[in-house]
């Protein structure tokens, strides 16, 4: 929906993104006012991009098992950084084969192992997550990870150790809310790759 465009942002090089564009690693996306976008990282990794947001494709690779014919996956990896905006991601973990997801920002980096719905919002200088579904793991240092459950938040940086009840915070509720209003959008997509093979 709207003006969102991808392409290389060190040559400034971007195009409008449509329903047949190919976006790579290196890739950045950007919206703008008003716009969003849906995407399919790989199956089980599905990340709905706000209005005025940007993110850098990282990492999309796969690993097969050798054989061409049998067309095993062994893992797959998706990275991306968001530069600044917000996302809604969906994450569900295949049984199948590994998958690791990667979300970045300039304060903290997630990897979901489970399977969850969550918001991530940023502006440079703080990081957002709020968890509408599941729970996301967080680091909370250098040695061990944080739950953030579903309903609940967690902002970088902050004095605070433990997530917060989303309740009691007017922007993480709007997280929760867009979140659940999106679920469905990124369901439907992911019922549409589910045999379809990607990059």
């Amino acid at each position: 929906r709207g003006n969102v465009v991808f392409g290389n942002a060190e040559r400034n090089d971007f195009r409008p993104v449509t329903s047949k564009s190919k976006i790579h690693a290196g890739d950045t996306v950007r919206t703008s006012d008003g716009a969003s976008v849906n995407l399919a990282l790989m199956p089980g990794a599905f990340v709905h991009l706000s209005g005025n947001s940007e993110i850098k494709i990282e990492d999309l690779r796969l690993t097969k098992d050798g054989n061409e014919t049998a067309g095993g996956v062994l893992d797959r990896c998706a990275s991306i950084r968001l530069d600044r905006g917000k996302i809604v991601s969906l994450f569900s973990h295949s049984s199948t084969s590994a998958s690791e997801f990667v979300v970045a920002t300039g304060q903290v980096t997630l990897r979901p192992d489970s399977d969850c719905l969550f918001s991530i919002w940023t502006d440079r200088a703080m990081t957002r997550v709020t968890c509408g579904r599941g729970e996301v793991s967080a680091p909370a240092d250098a040695q061990s990870q944080m739950k953030i459950a579903a309903g609940c938040f967690f902002q970088w940086p902050t004095a605070s150790k433990e997530p917060i009840v989303a309740i009691t915070d007017a922007d993480a509720q709007m997280d929760v809310k867009t979140a659940l209003d999106v679920e469905l959008e990124l369901l439907d997509q992911a019922a549409d790759w589910q045999n379809r093979r990607v990059f």
